[in-house]
């Protein structure tokens, strides 16, 4: 090593060793050397100061921090139910650094000057990274084609309506108008896919779910299926970058693969709860696994491991969407879907993992839950310093400590709302130290957080650390 390199190494603050770092070129043993918020390398041997401060990893794996692309934080108007403070918390206790939020707040996040003014709130409040997806107006697709790179680069758009989703583009008209307009803009358009029309004609017919016995049955998996279907048609037509949120079926997914092979730029999200639970589930818990679109069977959920296993879909997210629990005890009619799921993320996929593959290695499944939760998103969204431990990377870090077995309750919950819809289980990993930008952010020893400094990712940020 020449001598100006052992010198910037020297520099380093934070130097954290350990067996398991998880790596775009796998796991390896190593020290990691970080300085000003930056990764500064990967070293055998430790070349830091004495007075650099230390980690020792011990036998957990040292992950990239996690992205999670899929949040509602609430903010602004729905703060009753979460708010920064606390959806923050809930994240870095899960290992996730950065976040990207949805739109569907009151009053929508729907122009430019509404996410200027969301960051405004947001600012000095969170522990995580962020950015937004922007809404897409149904009165007003076309603004998508001048959309400033610098607010923000994705676009949501709603196809279905519920409880907290406010702004949904029913006419095909307006999807055709949103459609072109991301593709001159060069947007990135994130989709709840699932056919509103078919819905109302349905309930129409059969009235509305009155149990949660029949809930999924009346809102069935052909809604999602003519969704990406149109979805699929509409990128053929424009070339627009499309990806399908919370796929939920087993026909979704073979539609989104075969799009794929066909060349056209359309991906998809498979979320924590879809391949966690099915819908004897939601016979059994009811409003909290109430979810928009509804928890499938158990050959939908064996479906959706097979990509995870594959590599198939681009992301896993939470859709972390925190109710209150007097709001989720309504009736069946009244009772709005969603859960709370970025503290649980990781070690709910974690746990599936290593219960559908025990004889795997455990390395390949690092280096699978890398991918789904920290390079597929960062290279998804352009989110340049993510989702990688090596030089020059933002020196964000998820402590996983692989082997830990433990039951989660509601004392474990950081999120606002103060349930889970996991408690009760019995979960394989655990989360014990997160790292942003070089500093503690959540330590399980000692349940402790760090400062709630959390930066906005413009682009000038994206290509350029802390």
């Amino acid at each position: 090593m020449d001598e100006l390199t052992n010198d910037i190494f020297r520099s380093a603050e934070l130097v954290v060793s350990g067996d398991k770092l998880v790596t775009p070129q796998g796991v390896r043993s190593g020290h990691l050397l970080i300085a000003a918020g930056r990764v500064l390398g990967v070293c055998d041997t430790d070349l830091a100061l004495p007075s650099a401060e230390r980690i020792n990893a011990g036998d957990a794996y040292v992950l990239p921090g996690l992205i999670d692309s899929h949040v509602h934080f609430r903010t602004p108007g729905l703060t009753h139910k979460e708010d920064w403070e606390h959806g923050s918390r809930a994240a870095v206790a899960g290992g996730v650094t950065t976040v990207l939020d949805m739109p569907n707040t009151v009053p929508p996040t729907l122009t430019e000057q509404a996410v200027r003014e969301k960051a405004a709130l947001v600012a000095g409040r969170s522990l995580v990274d962020y950015g937004f997806h922007i809404g897409v107006d149904p009165e007003h697709p076309g603004l998508l084609a001048s959309l400033d790179p610098a607010i923000a680069r994705s676009a949501k758009i709603f196809m279905a309506g519920h409880h907290t989703a406010p702004t949904v583009l029913r006419e095909p008209g307006q999807l055709e108008a949103a459609f072109a307009a991301a593709a001159e803009g060069g947007v990135q358009l994130v989709l709840h896919a699932e056919d509103d029309s078919l819905f109302a004609l349905l309930d129409g017919w059969w009235g509305e779910p009155g149990s949660y016995a029949e809930y999924e049955a009346r809102r069935p998996r052909s809604g999602g299926i003519a969704a990406v279907a149109k979805v699929i048609e509409l990128v053929r037509r424009h070339g627009t970058r499309a990806h399908i949120l919370h796929l939920s079926s087993r026909e979704e997914a073979d539609l989104v693969c075969a799009a794929q092979a066909a060349g056209l730029p359309v991906s998809f999200e498979v979320t924590g709860h879809h391949l966690s639970f099915t819908d004897e589930d939601t016979r059994r818990l009811g409003a909290r696994t109430r979810l928009s679109p509804a928890i499938r069977s158990r050959g939908d959920q064996s479906r959706l491991w097979e990509a995870v296993e594959a590599g198939q879909p681009a992301t896993v997210g939470s859709d972390h969407a925190p109710h209150t629990v007097e709001e989720k005890t309504r009736g069946v009619q009244q009772s709005p879907p969603g859960l709370p799921g970025v503290q649980e993320l990781a070690v709910a996929v974690w746990t599936g993992m290593r219960e559908r593959l025990p004889e795997e290695h455990p390395d390949r499944s690092a280096e699978r839950l890398a991918r789904l939760l920290t390079s597929g998103p960062a290279e998804l969204f352009g989110l340049t310093g993510k989702g990688r431990i090596e030089a020059g990377a933002d020196a964000d870090l998820a402590f996983l400590a692989p082997d830990d077995t433990w039951m989660l309750s509601a004392g474990d919950v950081r999120s606002k709302c103060g349930w889970s819809a996991y408690e009760g289980w019995t979960m394989t990993g655990r989360v014990v130290r997160t790292v942003r930008a070089g500093r503690v952010v959540w330590d399980a020893g000692s349940e402790s957080f760090g400062e709630p400094d959390g930066r906005w990712l413009t682009p000038a940020d994206k290509q350029g650390g802390h």
